[in-house]
């Protein structure tokens, strides 16, 4: 299969073509050659989509590219950036496909869990109706229209694929990465009151689950790319600490936290509980479905 990943060097992109190493794959990057070093000079890659005029020569696409939500703190540059770096791509994409002749089958493109905003303890699914509040949230406006960018490129020639990702768990990179200093340390803990959801993945359930949407053909529209048992802060913290065998019991006040980061500190005081709904219905299987075994599998 012929297929174009962009945001193939970041921490995802970098496992997802790892996996996907058998078939012939073109990587959009920003820096090709720094990205061959560490991919592999046997792939094709992209600097740019503005040589491209369709996408008639791929089978498939794989949308990870983005900039890292909590990344800088929130001013009105870096908000324009994490939105210019998701929409835009994303439209430029749905426009190639349909100037195709022969567009590629199925496209596979990220979004996340922020969609559904602060949604309190009740666990929800891909049905939830959001109210006004969420609707209103930053990280809800980002994946709304990301989100339309994609569904754009629907058609009966090519089926589209909306994954959101939720807390990726991964010892090389990602949040996990960010929080292992301190809890290596014995200095982490539950964060304000501890009782906020998190929505997790183990990094190879989610280079699974996009494989698996690449494969079957009947899957098309949204489905969480998080494992079936979300949990409190609390209970994370708690999980995390017993993985490393270190104690994990210093909280982090909220508004600490909130004049550290300002607005960006929502994304850590505020969660939802999220389940896999349709990825289960449609019939992926999770290795790591609990906690506990994910963070096992990571550090022991």
């Amino acid at each position: 299969m012929n297929i174009l990943i962009t945001g193939a060097s970041g921490f995802v992109g970098t496992q997802l073509v790892k996996r996907l190493s058998h078939h012939q794959l073109t990587l959009l990057t920003r820096h090709p050659e720094q990205a061959a070093k560490r991919l592999g000079t046997h792939h094709h890659y992209l600097s740019s989509l503005d040589g491209l005029a369709n996408l008639d020569s791929f089978d498939a696409l794989i949308n990870l590219a983005g900039e890292p939500i909590a990344g800088k703190r929130w001013s009105d540059t870096q908000k324009k950036s994490i939105c210019h770096s998701r929409w835009s791509i994303t439209a430029k994409l749905a426009q190639l496909i349909l100037a195709s002749n022969n567009p590629p089958s199925t496209f596979v493109t990220a979004s996340a869990v922020g969609y559904y905003g602060s949604q309190g303890s009740r666990h929800i699914d891909e049905t939830l109706q959001l109210s006004s509040e969420s609707r209103a949230e930053f990280t809800h406006k980002v994946c709304h229209k990301w989100e339309q960018e994609a569904q754009n490129a629907a058609t009966e020639a090519t089926r589209v694929c909306i994954v959101r990702i939720g807390l990726v768990l991964g010892s090389q990179g990602g949040a996990l990465a960010k929080m292992l200093p301190a809890f290596k340390l014995g200095l982490g803990g539950p964060i304000a009151n501890g009782k906020q959801g998190m929505s997790w993945i183990h990094q190879d359930d989610l280079i699974g689950l996009i494989e698996f949407l690449l494969n079957n053909p009947q899957t098309s529209g949204v489905f969480n790319g998080c494992a079936p048992m979300p949990v409190s802060n609390k209970d994370f913290t708690k999980a995390l600490g017993a993985a490393l065998n270190r104690p994990a019991c210093i909280p982090v006040p909220a508004f600490g936290l909130k004049l550290a980061l300002g607005e960006m500190s929502t994304l850590l005081i505020e969660g939802q509980y999220v389940v896999p709904k349709r990825a289960l219905a449609a019939g992926f299987e999770f290795k790591y479905p609990t906690i506990d075994s994910a963070l096992n599998a990571l550090f022991k």
